[in-house]
């Protein structure tokens, strides 16, 4: 029971026998619970072979139920309490989101044998201790970013992500869906997006200072429909996906695909390739009404598919060369009486920020999109250390954070030689445990702007699935409870109670099919040539 990851608010309860779910069990479910009882059926039922039907009168039963006086006693609309006697099990939300929570709670307490999708034993007895417990999250911001561009992970590959995500009460997907190396979602208006920037030629195997290739094509992408199926499933799992299609920069596969996006008065676009690198590449999008329009085409439909607050536009580590260089760019800035490229991506920023608004969403971007000015009613995704993020709440507009300094997953584990890929910055399970999404500096009011905090998993290292659970777990755990719990200041997390906790975390990961980087370190056939990366202290991988 005191296993849980991330660690409830309160726990506690009577001494008594436990409650055993067996072939009896049924589950009572008004209309709004119904959804979880599903859930229920498909996880807990799947691993345990137990029917868990519809309750009649059994003398063994699950009730789930809408309580929304709870958000006001735990302080949130997803808060949930569950207790449990020798009789039942009642979870009771806030809201539908509470009652998935407090459902995730209830599979934990069964132990890691429930992660499975079958029985491994027809002896197995299934009880759950008398306990009562309270729990609401910190934050309503709880993410994870996955980069699907630099190396392509397939559909199932994500809705095994978006169950991960559940297990851990994370709700926010940021789906990173396109980059100078592919794009990666259908538009059907634009078709050679992914007929011809969906697919490189070839890959740098390990960081952008590897001698290494993979000489074979790299591809794939998302159909509308399967875009669809993602955000159902998120959706029945209380997850948002939050889209982000990059501009202006990180553009190179869409330019690639129509060269008339380019600054083609200073480059000839039509020679341009879907980037087989990393880094920060110098083919941005020109700053034309054509660029507009085509881009508006791309979030009309997009809009249609997801249907989150939020639309991420990027907005990170634009290369202005070509802008200062070309002769068009620059009477455009004067034209708009701007004084500088940096004005110039504000502008360009600001466009879908009132294009976004106008149909009812938000804009959110990188930090850089500070530069030149803040769009109106856009959010920043904090992602160069804290500063952004407290520039932007002091100045009044919402915030997620999500330095690199201590949540990018990517980020090699361990100091010595024998991390798989060993680039940037060390980063342990510890170094995320100890993670504050508040910087100390805000008033309350500053503070009340920082929605949540993101990890963020950016793939240029991660060839495949294996390498992207290695990179993301156990870290990603730590990461939930500083997300979700109400944790004491950084230095006085009890990271040892973690740790306790992990053991028996590790074998619900197990159980789950999650090859994580060992408490021990890397496996000998996890290891890889030095000569992949190079531990460059401070010189992060760019996005």
């Amino acid at each position: 029971m005191t296993s849980l990851i991330p660690a409830p608010s309160s726990v506690g309860g009577p001494e008594g026998r436990p409650f055993v779910l067996d072939e009896d069990t049924e589950i009572e479910a008004g209309r709004d619970a119904k959804g979880v009882a599903r859930w229920l059926r498909a996880t807990v039922g799947a691993a345990t072979g137990l029917p868990l039907e519809p309750y009649t009168s059994g003398a063994s039963r699950i009730l789930l139920r809408i309580t929304p006086t709870l958000a006001d006693e735990l302080g949130s609309p997803e808060a949930y309490r569950l207790t449990v006697d020798e009789h039942a099990v009642v979870i009771d939300g806030a809201g539908r989101e509470g009652l998935f929570y407090g459902a995730q709670t209830f599979r934990q307490l069964l132990g890691p044998a429930a992660f499975r999708r079958a029985p491994v034993t027809s002896e197995r007895t299934w009880e759950v201790p008398p306990v009562t417990i309270g729990d609401a999250p910190r934050f309503r911001w709880r993410g994870l970013m996955l980069d699907v561009a630099r190396h392509f992970m397939s559909k199932d590959g994500v809705l095994r992500y978006l169950d991960l995500m559940a297990a851990h009460k994370l709700n926010v997907f940021h789906f990173h869906l396109t980059d100078d190396q592919g794009w990666r979602v259908e538009i059907k208006r634009y078709p050679r997006l992914t007929e011809v920037g969906s697919w490189r030629a070839r890959t740098k195997f390990g960081h952008g200072a590897s001698p290494l290739w993979e000489e074979k094509p790299h591809g794939g992408f998302y159909t509308q429909d399967d875009i669809r199926e993602i955000v159902a499933y998120a959706a029945e799992r209380h997850i948002t996906v939050v889209p982000e299609i990059d501009v202006p920069g990180h553009s190179q596969a869409a330019i690639t695909a129509y060269p008339e996006l380019g600054n083609t008065d200073v480059i000839d676009t039509t020679s341009l390739t879907v980037w087989d690198s990393w880094g920060i590449s110098l083919n941005v999008l020109a700053p034309t009404d054509n660029t507009l329009r085509f881009y508006e085409g791309v979030f009309e439909e997009l809009l249609e598919l997801f249907p989150s607050e939020f639309i991420h536009i990027g907005g990170d580590e634009c290369a202005k060369e070509q802008w200062r260089e070309s002769p068009l760019v620059q009477a455009r800035i004067e034209e708009l009486g701007l004084a500088d490229e940096d004005e110039l991506q504000s502008w360009f920023i600001g466009h879908f920020d009132k294009w976004l608004s106008a149909r009812g969403r938000r804009l959110i971007g990188w930090d850089e999109i500070l530069e030149g000015g803040l769009a109106e009613g856009a959010a920043v995704s904090s992602w160069r250390g804290y500063a952004g993020g407290i520039a932007a709440a002091r100045a009044g507009h919402d915030v997620v954070m999500c330095p690199e300094q201590q949540v990018y997953l990517d980020y090699r584990q361990d100091a010595g030689a024998d991390e798989p890929v060993p680039i940037a910055y060390v980063r342990t399970l510890e170094d995320v445990y100890r993670f504050e999404p508040v910087p100390p500096e805000l008033t309350p009011e500053e503070a009340a702007h920082v929605l949540g905090a993101q990890a963020n998993v950016w793939t240029e290292v991660m060839e495949d699935q294996g390498r992207v659970d290695y990179q993301t777990f156990p870290r990603l755990a730590a990461f939930a409870e500083v997300a979700w719990s109400p944790l004491p200041a950084p230095a006085e997390r009890d990271f040892a109670d973690l740790e306790r906790r992990m053991a028996a975390h590790y074998e619900l990961l197990d159980a789950l099919g999650v090859g994580y980087r060992p408490p021990t370190g890397p496996l000998p056939w996890q290891k890889r040539p030095g000569v992949l990366g190079r531990p460059i202290e401070g010189a992060p991988p760019n996005k």
